[in-house]
Formats: C-alpha cells, structure tokens, sequence
C-alpha cells in the first residue's frame, strides 16, 4: 500500500478536496483515492464548495456517494438475510462448530489444548465450547496474548479478558513481539492475537478424535 499517497489522500479530503482534484495532487488512480477515503463524511459547507466545482468533478462526486450508498445497503440486504437463515444453534451442533474450528486453527502439540485466534467472536465460541462441550472448569483455561510492541499491551490483556471471561490472573506473561513493520498493524489487529490454552493432554486426544471420526463420516457421503 502508498502509505505516503494515502495519508495525504487522507489529509486533502478533509480538506474538501474532490476525488478528482486528490488523484491529480498525488498522482494516484481515482479508485485508489476513492477506497481510501470512503469513511470521511465532508461538511455541508465543503459540500457545497464542490457544487460549485466543473460539472465533471460534482458529478463524479455525486456518482461515487450513491454507488458507494447503494452498494452498502446491498452488502446489509444480503447479511441480513444470510443471518436470518441460521435457526437455533443447539448442544451437537455447538459440538461440530467448536471440533471444525479446533481442527482448523488449534494447536496440534500432543501435550495440551491450544487455541489461536485475533477474532474475539472466534474466541468467544470456543470458551464456549471448551466450558460446555469438553467441561473444562474455569479455573483451567488460560490465556496467552501475542501482540507487537508497538501497541498498548495492558489494555490489550484487559480487552481478551473481558472476552474470553478468563481472569488476568490466569494469564501467561504477555509476548511483545519487536517489529518495526507492528507500525502498521494498529488497525487491523490492535489488541493482537489470544491463545487459549488448557493443559490436558486427555482433552486434546478426544478432540483430535472427534475429528478424524467427523472426516472419517464425511467419506459416508
């Protein structure tokens, strides 16, 4: 990514700039500018700064706000439709959700339970799963953060807690992984990565068994 042309892109739009006038300033493709600043809302007065521009650039202008508006309300039609369609979720099928996503993104080291992941919808279905499925008590989860230097560490291990409902206390010492490219990774990932882990090697072995008995069932198919 231009992170230079961007940041400026950034600057000019809420400056009241056009995408136009952007793309010409940094010598950039409009699409690139347009995706750049699509979350800046301008003020009516900058607004009606651009009504005043060439008829191309307001035309423009008005053609991306209503391509960009109808092309969200589409994505919220399709979501909410898409969730509508999932009925109750009960205790077998909890059961294949938490076996699937272990077997996708679990640790695979024979001597323990390991569960990673930066999503906390993805940690919170596996708490569940663990607490409800395999039964394991609260008191034998612990939580591992991962997470770059650069980034707020303490409200980071608060953040996973309230998430994962597993005490700070129950947490192992949090890795502050050194990188200068962590500069970069405040937006997507700023309060890095949880791993969950529980130190059964019995547990892991029924779970790696649950699922070489769900793929050994999809042959069946």
């Amino acid at each position: 990514m231009k992170v230079d042309e961007k940041n400026k892109a950034i600057i000019l739009r809420r400056s009241g700039y056009s995408i136009n006038a952007i793309a010409n300033e940094i010598n950039v493709a409009k699409s690139s500018v347009s995706l750049w600043v699509r979350d800046i809302k301008l003020s009516v007065k900058q607004l009606e700064k651009l009504e005043k521009l060439p008829y191309t650039n307001n035309a423009v202008e008005k053609r991306r706000i209503s391509r960009l508006k109808n092309e969200f309300e589409k994505r919220q039609k399709v979501l909410l439709l898409a969730q509508l369609e999932i009925p109750s979720i009960k205790y077998k099928d909890l059961w294949f959700m938490g076996v699937m996503l272990y077997w996708a993104e679990g640790g695979k080291t024979q001597r323990m339970v390991r569960f990673s992941n930066g999503d906390p919808e993805m940690i919170m279905i596996m708490i569940k799963f663990f607490k409800i499925i395999c039964k394991v008590p609260d008191v034998k989860l612990r939580g591992y953060i991962h997470i770059h230097e650069s980034l707020d560490y303490k409200a980071a291990e608060k953040y996973w807690s309230n998430v994962s409902n597993i005490p700070q206390c129950q947490f192992f010492k949090t890795y502050r992984k050194p990188n200068v490219s962590s500069l970069n990774k405040k937006n997507s990932l700023p309060y890095g990565v949880m791993d969950i882990y529980i130190l059964d090697v019995a547990l892991f072995n029924k779970i790696s068994g649950w699922a070489t008995g769900i793929f050994e069932k999809t042959k069946e198919i």
